[in-house]
């Protein structure tokens, strides 16, 4: 089921020939640029008409009332309200460590340099709702905005034709629990440029959704797409694209228990990337014959396949587990799992990934839901060079400048000398002044 790539032998540079999901996201972004346009210019009449042509619902409010979320959390199976809260306090109880605290540097006497770390004010967060609903993904981007202290945090998640034009009920149930009582039944490339540009009134007169300063969470391509269009109008958190795990396995791994990682994360799209990294033929083929033996088992055969098959996903391999090492640390995925012997000690080593996920009993999986750590990663290669959610993500660092006049004065000379350097002598002037007796 699974496309082989053999990379024994020693490839100097593993990158183009890794697979990897082919989207497009400049040609999204032409496709969504008129929607975005239009809701920047009309607002609501604007986010009703996209809502009625690509979720099929013409809502006439956008705003969920409080209610309603209310009402949602009080119909939740019980089962599923536990399951949530300890997601919740588990996420919590990590996320509250990453919080960081003012610091005040002396550069010299006289002189000092505080880093103040100050919250945005104020965010939107998407939910997705397409092929599957996300109640985690609210906790994953709830929590920690919290925790950074976000003033105002506003939720948007698509509508559902079967839900009376409500999202899915057991995310709004998500958001009471959380105390969020600001949430819009809108998805889409409509939903992001809502909450940068804010929705304007609706016919009743009721302003609805004002702008934010950010806004995080994952999305389809049209989703990423309007996100990119928007960077600079609001703080993205990242470009989203479909799921990915990569295993690096040796020949101690169960097979049965890579073969399950891998379809859990191909079951959330048929664009969605499962990569196993191997020395072992025996262990690929163990993994291939569990593949065809667990696959059609599952509910969610048909897009599972459709993802395994793909070119995003297959078997890379390697001499060994050094060569599989820097394999991942190319490839790097937004879900990377260790399964070898020392599990821990090849974990330490990797130098990109989204999450790493530390031997047998440490799957993805937990870490979508219950580990404490966060769901929303970076895709498509972007570990190299980016984080996934956290508290950091909502913070903004600050420089508070104090110098006293003598401590001026002392640096006075070399701040003037590379004014002059870089010829903008109004800068050294700027200094000169205060001192009418000069600057030496």
């Amino acid at each position: 089921m699974l496309t082989r790539i053999d990379l024994r032998g020693g490839v100097r540079d593993p990158r183009r020939l890794l697979p990897r999901a082919q989207l497009d996201v400049s040609v999204a972004v032409e496709r969504i640029r008129p929607l975005v346009e239009a809701v920047r210019e009309h607002g609501y009449p604007a986010i009703r008409e996209a809502s009625e042509r690509f979720d099929g619902v013409s809502p006439e409010h956008l705003r969920v009332p409080v209610e309603t979320i209310r009402a949602a959390e009080g119909e939740l199976d019980p089962q599923v309200r536990a399951a949530l809260l300890e997601s919740i306090t588990r996420a919590r109880k990590v996320h509250d460590d990453q919080r960081r605290t003012d610091h005040t540097t002396r550069v010299v006497a006289g002189g000092t340099v505080t880093e103040r770390w100050l919250p945005v004010d104020r965010v939107g967060l998407y939910v997705p709702g397409g092929l599957a609903m996300y109640p985690s993904t609210v906790v994953m981007n709830v929590v920690p905005a919290q925790a950074a202290g976000v003033r105002s945090l506003v939720v948007v998640s698509p509508p559902q034709k079967e839900n009376g034009g409500l999202p899915d009920r057991r995310v709004l149930a998500a958001c009471a629990l959380l105390g969020v009582d600001e949430v819009y039944a809108v998805g889409g490339a409509q939903a992001v440029a809502m909450l940068a540009y804010g929705a304007g009134v609706d016919p009743a007169g009721e302003q609805r959704c004002d702008p934010v300063d950010m806004i995080t969470g994952p999305g389809n391509i049209w989703v990423t797409a309007a996100k990119r269009l928007l960077r600079g109008v609001v703080g993205i958190d990242a470009e989203a694209g479909p799921t990915e795990i990569a295993i690096l396995a040796d020949h101690t791994a169960d097979p049965a228990h890579v073969a399950a990682d891998l379809i859990s994360q191909a079951e959330h799209d048929p664009l969605a990337a499962s990569v196993l990294v191997t020395p072992s033929t025996e262990l690929a083929d163990a993994v291939d014959a569990e593949l065809a033996r667990q696959v059609p088992a599952a509910k969610h055969a048909e897009r599972i396949g459709t993802a395994l098959r793909g070119e995003q996903s297959g078997v890379v391999l390697v001499d060994d587990l050094e060569a599989g090492l820097r394999v991942v640390d190319a490839y790097a995925a937004e879900h990377l799992e260790i399964q070898t012997e020392n599990a821990r000690e090849w974990a330490l080593r990797v130098r990109n990934a989204g999450a790493i996920f530390v031997g047998a009993w440490s799957p993805v999986s937990l870490g979508d839901y219950c580990a404490g750590s966060n769901h929303v990663l970076p895709t498509g290669g972007c570990a190299r060079h980016s984080s996934g959610l956290s508290v950091q993500s909502f913070l903004r660092g600050v420089h508070l400048v104090e110098y006293t006049e003598q401590a001026l004065r002392e640096v006075a000379p070399h701040v003037v000398t590379l004014a002059g350097v870089e010829d903008l002598p109004a800068h050294g002037q700027a200094v000169s002044v205060r001192f009418p007796g000069g600057v030496s």
